[in-house]
């Protein structure tokens, strides 16, 4: 009798202490992404391509100027930190020559080819291109002939997504196109 009474006492504090431990974390499985605001990376993303994209988290916070380059600002970037880590970036750099874009760093990621830009590629969690862009005089480095446009992700969620990087490299590269009037 005194047996079964330890027993049930036993097994009746072990499922206090479950339940106490389950309520006090949230499950990694009810975890989601923070919602994007509604402006970010200066507009050239659809929020709802960029969304399934983020890590799980609570906050949200975005470091990105405006889209405006001049003689001496060739680099534009846009990063969106989830929980204080890296998130989504977005880069563009204005290059002189094209043989200044060197991608060789990402060669060990095997990316594919991809049909963006002059030259494309996918990895899974990144891509690049590069487009032909003189810019009209006062909006960027007088001496760029390049734009190089780069995403890159956080890749915590083991995805690859190599798949859906493309489009929003489309979106980036046409984003990019009609804001700098690319000559």
């Amino acid at each position: 009798m005194r047996r079964t009474a330890t027993t049930k006492a036993t097994l009746a504090l072990s499922l206090a202490l479950v339940a106490f431990a389950a309520g006090c974390s949230e499950p990694e499985a009810t975890k989601t992404a923070p919602k994007l605001p509604h402006q970010f990376c200066w507009n050239a993303f659809d929020r709802e391509d960029v969304q399934p994209l983020l890590p799980k988290g609570k906050a949200i916070k975005q470091e990105a100027g405006g889209f405006q380059f001049s003689e001496r600002v060739r680099y534009k970037s846009c990063i969106l930190y989830v929980d204080g880590n890296y998130g989504f970036r977005a880069f563009a750099t204005f290059e002189d020559e094209e043989d200044s874009i060197d991608w060789s760093s990402w060669d060990a990621r095997r990316p594919d080819e991809i049909p963006v830009g002059r030259k494309g590629i996918a990895w899974n969690t990144g891509a690049a291109t590069y487009i032909a862009c003189k810019p009209v005089t006062g909006t960027g480095p007088s001496s760029a002939e390049f734009m190089e446009l780069r995403i890159h992700l956080s890749g915590a969620r083991g995805q690859n997504e190599r798949k859906t990087l493309p489009g929003l490299l489309t979106q980036f590269t046409a984003f990019a196109q009609k804001e700098l009037k690319c000559a």
